[in-house]
């Protein structure tokens, strides 16, 4: 069994976090709003996941969807929601935060960096959005920052194998490269052979069906109104299914 590989999984509630360690992963990132890339939990949903997780818990720090250009007023927000973090016990953030011209805003990373300490530090997919991964790379690691989640600025990171093997062999240990981006049981195999990752992000999620009885077929709340009696969760069942093609990798 190769011990040395990590699977993290993206958890969209406490329950799906649950359901992650049930399944074997090493650690969790919690997030809210996944259709929108994910954004930060509430003070509610992460206390609640500290209690019921034993395994690894970050929280992702991002105060909406769409760019990483904040302004002061978002910027203090991240500042609170990772003071909360740490309030509430978590080991780890995940955050990203771009200059206009697309580099990488170091000045703001290395301020949310020093307030996380002691806490873990994931760069997330906003290093996708980078204009030069490789001076990005750079700016993170003198930032301080423990880890970068990439799909190789790719959609997916089945797409992207080539730049995260790239980005691997330049760290050369000084930071985690951690290729993330629809990655499943089809396509870890390939992912590990091409990069040589040695931690690993994914969803694994599974949609159940509501059990409500009683449905309003008159009001649709969701953008696809099926969402109004379904729920995506992590399938613990998916997880086993990724680890036991990574523990017979060599």
């Amino acid at each position: 069994m190769n011990t040395e590989i990590k699977l993290e999984i993206c958890a969209n509630s406490p329950e799906s976090a649950f359901l992650a360690e049930l399944g074997g992963a090493y650690r969790v990132e919690l997030c809210d709003n996944l259709p929108e890339g994910g954004t930060t939990p509430s003070y509610g949903a992460i206390s609640q996941a500290r209690k019921m997780l034993t395994i690894g818990l970050n929280v992702i720090i991002r105060p909406r969807g769409g760019d990483f250009l904040y302004s002061d007023s978002e910027f203090d927000i991240m500042c609170n929601d990772i003071a909360i973090s740490k309030e509430l016990g978590v080991d780890g953030v995940v955050f990203g935060l771009l200059l206009p011209d697309g580099s990488i805003d170091t000045k703001r990373t290395r301020k949310l960096v020093q307030l996380a300490k002691p806490m873990e530090v994931t760069f997330h997919r906003a290093f996708d959005m980078c204009n030069e991964p490789f001076a990005a790379l750079e700016d993170i690691i003198a930032c301080g920052c423990n880890r970068i989640l990439t799909s190789g600025q790719q959609n997916k990171a089945i797409q992207g194998t080539e730049l995260i093997l790239k980005l691997i062999e330049k760290a050369a240990g000084r930071i985690i490269i951690m290729p993330g981006s629809g990655i499943d049981e089809s396509n870890i195999e390939e992912i590990y052979k091409k990069t040589g990752a040695k931690e690993f992000h994914g969803s694994l999620r599974t949609t159940f069906e509501s059990k409500m009885n009683y449905r309003n077929k008159n009001v649709c709340l969701s953008i696809n109104c099926e969402s109004d009696y379904n729920k995506l969760l992590t399938d613990p069942d998916r997880i086993k299914k990724v680890l036991h093609i990574l523990n017979t990798l060599k």
